[in-house]
């Protein structure tokens, strides 16, 4: 008999994990709705055809590949085992676990656009699966919170994303956090400006690691990844570039020979001043000029967000994208849209000691059992509970009041009702507060009113 354990990057989550998890997706939902998106969903695994490809090298190598059902190798010969893992793995997995939302997202965009409205918003809470490495703050499978807008060209989505996100984190209780936003048209531009056209993919790779490994062992992964040292040390400057009231002053002059730089840097300007049009005081927004992220799909502003003075990396991330839908035959459909890991929110309110009191709690009252009279009294009066909005369970077994009470006690039931002879003639039932230990003698309109 073997052991059981959990596959590793992966957690359970008992009530009480699940009823803070489910005050942040709560308080997410509300706050994408308030902003116009609609909900969707799309399935667990999508066809390779549909993943590979969009989220350059690394993010491939991520995907959880499905093998084909039944038998998967029969059609193999010897040849196909020789030939290395990438050529077998497109002869015996057609299908993968989806690596994000916004791939699907787009997808079901191109597959109904016929009968979406434009601009289309839309928001998806829904798990992620990565085969990614094991450790703090990254895991294997993980809830995202996305809200995307397709359909428009207007930055004022952007401007909209830096509002959501001033929206949500502080109603979770994260006030101490920044807003890094990029453009991946300067990013390009600085590939022009330091001679490597075209390598802005690699590029993006590597300087997305800063913060993580510092600029020794970027610059060394530049090295290995075909910059020649003349062009990093014509990418100097990205390391010391200040973010200062006026961010974009010193990119200005550095990058004033490329247009596609400047462009980059108009539209963050002008969703710096859309932000101040929409009326946000002292936003928590910084240019970072080094900030990349290394998905493939992001053709202009990027966002990540951090929680200060916690162990967890960004809690949030997401960019602009041009023509993500161009890969499935639909070019030229522009969308912006920004991702909430659930998973490291949770780990942030976790060790803040965000989570309110109240959430820990799924039944408010429950109702004692002593004997057959009194268990079928109960069940009388439980529906009454139930349908006045107050969660109510009666304890399904005529034992002693202590395990009762105890049972109570570990599920942090807040009040129970002791349903004897005398309460069942007189009409009363004693209230008992598990919190304080007092009771007291109410009829059943009586703590409805109370409990409600």
């Amino acid at each position: 008999m073997s052991k059981p354990s959990l596959a590793r990057g992966t957690r359970d989550f008992g009530p009480e994990q699940m009823a803070k998890r489910n005050f942040i997706f709560e308080t997410i939902r509300r706050s994408f709705q308030r902003y116009g998106f609609l909900p969707l969903e799309t399935p667990a695994f999508e066809n390779l055809s549909v993943l590979m490809g969009k989220y350059g090298e690394e993010g491939d190598q991520l995907l959880f590949k499905l093998l084909n059902s039944g038998d998967f190798s029969g059609k193999l010969i010897e040849k196909d085992w020789s030939e290395g893992y990438k050529p077998l793995t497109s002869k015996i997995s057609e299908k993968g676990l989806r690596y994000d939302l916004t791939v699907p997202f787009a997808r079901y965009v191109v597959m109904n656009r016929g009968t979406l409205a434009m601009p289309f918003k839309r928001y998806q809470i829904q798990p992620v699966w990565r085969a990614d490495r094991p450790q703090r703050g990254r895991y294997r499978e993980f809830y995202q919170c996305d809200a995307d807008v397709v359909g428009t060209d207007s930055l004022l989505c952007e401007a909209e994303i830096v509002n959501l996100l001033h929206d949500i984190l502080p109603a979770l209780g994260i006030t101490d956090f920044t807003v890094k936003i990029n453009n991946r048209k300067i990013l390009t531009g600085i590939a022009d400006i330091i001679g490597a056209e075209g390598m802005e993919g690699p590029l993006c790779v590597a300087i997305d690691k800063l913060d993580k490994i510092g600029k020794d062992k970027v610059v060394e992964e530049l090295i290995e990844r075909g910059f020649s040292l003349d062009s990093i040390i014509l990418l100097d400057p990205i390391f010391s570039l200040s973010n200062d009231e006026e961010p974009f002053r010193e990119l200005r002059t550095w990058l004033e020979k490329s247009e596609i730089a400047l462009k980059g840097i108009d539209e963050l300007e002008q969703v710096w001043k859309m932000v101040k049009l929409l009326g946000l005081e002292n936003p928590k927004i910084q240019f970072d000029v080094t900030l990349a992220r290394g998905l493939s799909y992001y053709t202009g502003a990027i966002f990540e967000v951090k929680a200060n003075n916690v162990q967890i990396g960004s809690i949030s991330g997401g960019g602009r994208y041009d023509n993500l839908t161009g890969t499935f035959g639909v070019p030229g459909i522009s969308g912006v849209g920004i991702s909430l890991g659930v998973d490291r929110i949770y780990d942030v309110m976790e060790e803040l000691s965000l989570f309110p009191e109240n959430q820990t709690t799924s039944t408010k009252v429950m109702l004692s059992n002593f004997d057959k009279e009194a268990f079928e009294f109960g069940l009388s009066l439980l529906p009454k509970l139930r349908e006045a909005g107050i969660n109510a369970e009666m304890y399904p077994d005529s034992v002693k009041l202590k395990k009762q009470l105890d049972y109570a006690d570990r599920k942090n039931i807040s009040f129970v009702i002791l349903i004897g002879s005398d309460e069942i003639q007189s009409g009363k039932l004693t209230l008992k507060n598990m919190k304080t230990g007092e009771q007291q003698k109410v009829e059943l309109e009586g703590i409805i009113s109370q409990l409600k």
